[in-house]
C-alpha cells in the first residue's frame, strides 16, 4: 500500500487553517480525537451509511423551518433570522463564515446537502449551556447520535490527531487487517473528500463527501458525484 501513495506527504503542521472557523474545526476535532473513538475499521464506518442516511433525511423539517419562503433553498438572511430566533449566539462575522463555508456551490443560498453539513458544525462548535438549549428547539438532539457518529468516523481516519486527514492516513485506515479496499479506492475516496485539492481534509470537506457517500444528493438534486 505504502508503495502506493507515495513517499511522504507534507507534515500536517504545516497545514495552517485559513479562516477562523476552519480553526475552531481543527481545535474541536483535536479535542474530540483526545476522547478516542468507538469506530474500529472503515468497514464499520460503511455499514452504517443507511442508518446515518435515514437520519439525515429527517432533518427536511428543520431545513424547512430556516426557508422562511419555502423555495427550497436557504439564503444569509434566512438563517440570520432562525438563529436570532433560536438564540443560537453567533457573531455576523461567524454568521458570514458559516455561511460561506457551506455554501461549496457558491451561488449564495445552501442546499439540504449544504444544510445538512452547517448543522453539524453547529453541533460540533456551540456546546454551552444556551447553545444545548437553542440546539434543542431546533429538534438536534434527535440527531445527535448520527453527529456523534460522523465525528467519531472522522477521529478514527485522524490517525494522528491533528485536525486533519491525510491521503496516507486514509491508507493506514483501508489497509487494517479485515479491510479488502485497493489502492485506487484510497485515492478516489480521499479525491472524494479534499474539496480544495491542497492534500489535506478537514472535518468540513469529510462531511461534504459523506452526504455524497450516503446519497443524499441523489434524491435532492440528481447531482453527479465527484
Amino acid at each position: 500500500m505504502g508503495g502506493v501513495v507515495g513517499k511522504s506527504e507534507s507534515p500536517a503542521q504545516a497545514c495552517l487553517p485559513e479562516t477562523k472557523l476552519e480553526a475552531k474545526m481543527v481545535e474541536a476535532m483535536q479535542r474530540r480525537a483526545g476522547e478516542g473513538t468507538a469506530m474500529k475499521s472503515l468497514n464499520s464506518i460503511i455499514l452504517k451509511f443507511p442508518k446515518i442516511d435515514d437520519s439525515l433525511r429527517k432533518c427536511k423539517d428543520i431545513f424547512e423551518q430556516f426557508d422562511e419562503d419555502s423555495n427550497g433553498v436557504i439564503d444569509q438572511e434566512e438563517l440570520k433570522k432562525c438563529f436570532l430566533k433560536l438564540e443560537l449566539k453567533f457573531t455576523e462575522e461567524e454568521i458570514g463564515e458559516l455561511f460561506e463555508a457551506c455554501d461549496i456551490n457558491e451561488d449564495m443560498v445552501m442546499n439540504f446537502n449544504e444544510f445538512i453539513v452547517l448543522l453539524c458544525l453547529v453541533y460540533l462548535l456551540k456546546d454551552d449551556p444556551t447553545a444545548l438549549q437553542a440546539k434543542s428547539r431546533m429538534g438536534m438532539p434527535k440527531l445527535e447520535a448520527t453527529f456523534e457518529t460522523l465525528v467519531d468516523a472522522f477521529v478514527f481516519l485522524d490517525k494522528n490527531k491533528d485536525g486533519y486527514v491525510s491521503r496516507n492516513e486514509l491508507a493506514q485506515a483501508i489497509s487494517e487487517p479485515g479491510e479488502r479496499s485497493s489502492a485506487r479506492i484510497v485515492i478516489k475516496r480521499f479525491d472524494e473528500m479534499d474539496w480544495d485539492r491542497n492534500g489535506m481534509v478537514n472535518f468540513k470537506e469529510f462531511l461534504f463527501a459523506f452526504t455524497n457517500w450516503v446519497g443524499l444528493d441523489e434524491e435532492e438534486e440528481g447531482d453527479e458525484k465527484v
